[in-house]
């Protein structure tokens, strides 16, 4: 396709790489980058937004019409899939919440389906949204940065209110000055705690980006075979579903961890 669109390599490679973005504080420059703080990453927004709304949707109406026999077709897969989540929960999360079990859901669910996208061909989603005169499109949501870190500082923030729901604000305060070294070295064990938390949603974003993105990067080299990217790229999807599984497995799990620690006192 590069050579039909008339890209160089680097061109191609930057063309499937950019998002389609609206800038609300800044005009873009000449390649069409936004440079301002409030840039919206349509791409990112309308794909991620309606996999949830697919996914979740698809589960209300089967929740709906599920029967107390022996589950059939979408419900038994959808009850696996709950089953497993659930089971991860009781194993890990020690404390009482009605929260974390939904969480958990929610999360692998949907972080699994935005990684799925990336087993579509990578000029497939481009190809239709050009006929439609949208010339920028990144199909996999999980590759942006900004969604990322969305997710995991949405997770750092339930969190915090975990924390503050379980122990109250003068139990959290006292875990904060006093785990792990004591009262006496309170300042200490506050730049500790802080670096703590601070690195759990920054890892925990950068980890999902740095796999997706990785994944996708070597699907677009691969495109760019030709006709000769067939023995490569079905060997590499087959292996990239275990990739995004695991992926998504292990943002929930980590999830759960997180809500676990904060649910537990020193």
């Amino acid at each position: 396709m590069s050579a039909e669109g008339g890209l160089t390599t680097a061109g191609y490679i930057q063309h499937h790489l950019t998002n389609l973005a609206v800038c609300a504080d800044a005009a873009k420059d000449a390649t069409g980058h936004c440079h301002g703080f409030w840039t919206f990453h349509l791409g990112t927004l309308v794909i991620s937004g309606l996999l949830g709304l697919l996914a979740f949707g698809l589960m209300a109406k089967l929740a709906g019409k599920a029967t107390s026999g022996v589950p059939s077709g979408w419900q038994n897969f959808v009850e696996m899939v709950i089953g497993m989540v659930d089971q991860q929960v009781r194993d890990t999360f020690h404390g009482k919440s009605a929260l974390v079990t939904p969480l958990a859901i929610t999360i692998f669910v949907w972080v699994f389906l935005m990684n799925a996208m990336d087993l579509i061909p990578v000029d497939f989603l481009p190809l239709v949204a050009g006929a439609f005169g949208i010339h920028y499109l990144k199909a996999v949501p999980t590759t942006d940065p900004n969604l990322t870190f969305a997710m995991s500082i949405t997770v750092f923030f339930i969190m915090i209110w975990m924390n503050l729901k379980v122990k109250g604000f003068g139990g959290y305060m006292h875990e904060i000055f006093t785990a792990p070294f004591g009262a006496k070295l309170a300042p200490v064990n506050f730049i500790f705690r802080i670096v703590e938390d601070i690195a759990k949603p920054i890892s925990l974003a950068l980890r999902l980006f740095g796999n997706m993105y990785a994944g996708e990067m070597v699907f677009i080299l691969i495109a760019l075979l030709g006709i000769y990217q067939l023995p490569l790229a079905l060997p590499w999807a087959l292996f990239h579903i275990l990739i995004i599984t695991l992926q998504a497995f292990v943002f929930m799990m980590l999830t759960i961890v997180y809500m676990s620690m904060a649910a537990e006192s020193h």
